[in-house]
């Protein structure tokens, strides 16, 4: 990595934006021996949300010694329990999955996204060829041999490859000629802890409503995150709702299984949208979380496919240093984007017909959803492999989420 006089930096790899897939791009990059700088701003918003981590991005955040900074923030997902909560004429049996049925302590650890990001960036620190810039990228210039990241103070950052991780409205997306496609949802999701009188047992129980999933997920200690999912009409109903009576709308839709329960502040309201770039990798950039795709909160898919973008990214990063080739070419930019595109498109799927066969009203789609959930309930091998493609895909398990170094 070299700086000139100017506030010129040049290095192997930039990563822009710095949410937790953008920390986990920089440290996974970073742990590869590549010089690596790391341009994020700054939050402008407190972000209450938490993220169930599954086993295999605890692997990864293990392997680059990260995972003793925060696991005392995460509390263990042992059982997952799916309830058909919506009153209809065909409805699906209750299903548990239990992870010791696939030979897991569990499935994944709940984690406050703040907790999550502080023991990232303390790592961050610690990597004397990882540097941060607390600026947000202003303009991206891509060229044949390089990409060009400048910021609002007249810096500039160049490198051979860029890591996109700077959202929805990805700038560096932008520069690479990237289009995406989306769709929106008639939902809205409040998302938000609760303080509950009992034990969660380390229980995650997702409540399958008419409008959406309303999920406990367990917390450390007697707390769970909560993502209820409703229409929008509803979703301002609930926020108008003074601290009693909300108090007792969650418990009524959890059904008291957690006994009384207490809405902590720092809630978050989110219109349910989907969206998807359609190449994950041009021109010396590659997509990593939500400039790559934006999920519905529903099956925990979001930041765990962050997690394997990351991963994926460091792993050609440190072939092509092994090879001797450019991290930045085209070699690596489509073999990224061939290792991503059948994951994302799969969990891209299947998160949309979940989420459409909850808001169906026709009786042979809500036939077809309670016939599959009554197999998942019945036949033990498909409820395993089920379970098992579920925390790791067979066809995109970067190194790291095996939980081997790169570097």
């Amino acid at each position: 990595m070299t700086a000139d006089g100017a506030g010129a930096v040049a290095c192997d790899v930039v990563v822009v934006g710095g949410g937790p897939a953008g920390l986990m791009a920089a440290v996974a990059v970073a742990s590869t021996g590549a010089a690596t700088v790391l341009v994020a701003g700054r939050p402008v918003v407190r972000d209450n949300r938490t993220t169930a981590l599954l086993a295999g991005s605890v692997d990864a955040l293990k392997a680059l010694r990260v995972w003793d900074g925060c696991r005392e923030a995460a509390a263990p997902l042992r059982t997952l329990r799916i309830v058909d909560d919506t009153g209809r004429l065909w409805r699906a049996p209750e299903v548990r999955f239990e992870a010791t049925e696939i030979g897991l302590d569990a499935f994944g650890w709940n984690i406050a996204n703040r907790d999550l990001v502080t023991a990232l960036e303390a790592r961050a620190a610690t990597l004397q060829n990882l540097s941060v810039i607390r600026e947000d990228a202003t303009a991206v210039a891509v060229a044949e041999d390089s990409v060009t990241v400048g910021m609002a103070d007249g810096r500039i950052v160049t490198a051979r490859l860029a890591v996109a991780s700077d959202g929805r409205r990805s700038v560096c997306r932008e520069a690479a000629g990237i289009s995406t496609r989306g769709w929106s949802y008639p939902q809205t999701a409040l998302t938000f802890n609760l303080k509950t009188s009992r034990d969660h047992q380390d229980i995650s129980t997702e409540f399958h409503s008419g409008h959406g999933p309303f999920t406990l997920v367990p917390l450390p200690g007697r707390r769970v995150s909560v993502v209820c999912v409703v229409a929008p009409r509803e979703a301002e109903r609930l926020q108008a709702l003074d601290a009693a009576a909300l108090d007792a709308e969650m418990e009524r839709r959890s059904h008291s299984i957690l006994g009384r329960v207490t809405v902590e502040p720092d809630r978050g309201v989110f219109p349910l949208s989907a969206e998807t770039a359609e190449c994950f990798g041009a021109s010396r950039v590659v997509l990593v979380g939500e400039a790559a795709h934006v999920f519905p909160p529903i099956g925990a898919q979001g930041l765990n496919l962050g997690f394997r973008d990351a991963a994926t990214v460091a792993e050609l990063v440190a072939d092509a240093r092994r090879d001797g080739r450019d991290p930045g070419g085209p070699e690596v930019t489509s073999d990224y984007d061939r290792r991503r595109r059948t994951d994302v498109t799969s969990r891209t799927l299947a998160v949309d017909l979940l989420n459409r066969s909850l808001l169906s009203d026709l009786l042979p789609v809500q036939g077809v959803r309670g016939a599959g959930l009554w197999l998942l309930s019945r036949l033990g091998p498909l409820r395993r492999a089920v379970m098992r493609e579920g925390v790791a895909p067979a066809t995109a398990e970067p190194k790291l989420l095996r939980g081997e170094p790169l570097g």
